[in-house]
């Protein structure tokens, strides 16, 4: 995640009490850097065609977002500790802002690893 930070192009993360992860919203200027970077961190990616076939932690995120719609994704990195990192890519449909959620499955947002988690991106609850 540290990778994922250094490299990320558009401007600062905040959280998302919604689906306890955090966000960072910025213009398709951004797109292809953006894209990069969070396949990078994240390189299993689900579509809701693919969904389906996800392990059953994200596809319990796909659900608390509200399911997956056509160009938004759900990317994820292989169990590393024990603990499920999930991305989720989400184009606004204004054709000039895509947001980028990341967090981890099946973690209470209150301890251990996401403190760490959440100093890594500088955002607080």
């Amino acid at each position: 995640m540290r990778a994922l930070k250094a490299t990320w192009p558009a401007r600062g993360w905040s959280w998302d009490s919604r689906i306890n992860c955090v966000s960072s919203s910025f213009s398709t200027e951004f797109e292809a850097k953006a894209r990069q970077c969070a396949t990078s961190a994240l390189p299993l990616e689900f579509v809701a065609a693919s969904i389906a076939r996800a392990p059953a932690l994200l596809q319990e995120v796909a659900e608390r977002a509200g399911g997956l719609r056509s160009g938004q994704l759900l990317l994820s990195a292989p169990v590393f500790n024990g603990v499920l990192a999930f991305g989720l890519w989400w184009p606004w449909g204004d054709g000039e802002t895509i947001s980028f959620r990341v967090g981890l499955a099946n973690v209470d947002s209150s301890r251990e690893p996401y403190p760490r988690f959440r100093d890594v991106f500088n955002v607080a609850l």
